[in-house]
């Protein structure tokens, strides 16, 4: 089961320091982790290419894809054993980020649906972290958010890797090496980037459904 909401901030702190620290650094040098903006990522890691987002390979990892006949993906969900990551990002403004905004949103949105949620700093910052009933029971949710150079990215974790962040393991993994190509196009702040299957599995889509749920096929050297 998949659970979709949006998030908000105190990743952004995290990211800013970082983004200091950069430019502090000789110009070769790269961040020590990502999420990476496509400018800054380091070269000769396999990843796979759905368009915005370049995701990094890791053993065990599977990526889950749902997406519409198009090929446009409506859905990215890693998972490893019982855990598992939902991913999404967004564009955001030049000049600050939205995961503060973004995350009291998601609160207050728990809020309404009888979930109370709470805040936790972690690894980029401020997380949120919920329990919440769904149809499959009592499910946890960790929220996190990493603003970056006009986008921000926004994951769910869930199973023990929601209320434990050591049991993320390959996950945490994936999330440090993920790059995110925003491109140069104004896009409206919090719209999704746009995502795309892989062209040999798009061309494999069933037109006669709305949406396909792929594994994606092996990662290419970036």
């Amino acid at each position: 089961m998949i659970f979709s909401r949006k998030r908000a901030e105190t990743g952004r702190h995290a990211r800013d320091e970082r983004a200091t620290e950069v430019l502090d650094s000789p110009a070769e040098s790269a961040p020590s982790r990502g999420p990476y903006d496509a400018a800054e990522a380091p070269g000769d890691v396999p990843r796979l290419d759905l368009g915005s987002l370049q995701i990094p390979a890791v053993p065990e990892v599977e990526v889950r894809v749902q997406a519409d006949p198009q090929g446009v993906i409506q859905q990215v969900v890693l998972v490893h054993g019982e855990n598992a990551l939902q991913l999404g990002v967004f564009a955001a403004p030049r000049s600050e980020g939205i995961w503060d905004e973004v995350r009291e949103e998601i609160r207050q949105s728990l809020f309404n649906d009888g979930a109370a949620a709470q805040e936790v700093e972690g690894e980029y910052g401020t997380e949120l972290r919920a329990r919440v009933r769904t149809p499959d029971g009592i499910t946890d949710l960790r929220f996190v958010g990493i603003d970056g150079p006009r986008w921000m990215v926004r994951g769910v974790y869930q199973g023990a890797a929601a209320t434990d962040p050591a049991a993320a393991g390959p996950l945490a993994t994936c999330l440090d090496g993920l790059v995110v190509d925003r491109g140069q196009e104004a896009k409206p702040v919090r719209e999704p980037l746009p995502l795309r299957l892989p062209r040999e599995v798009a061309d494999q889509a069933d037109p006669e459904h709305a949406d396909h749920e792929h594994p994606a096929p092996g990662p290419r050297e970036a």
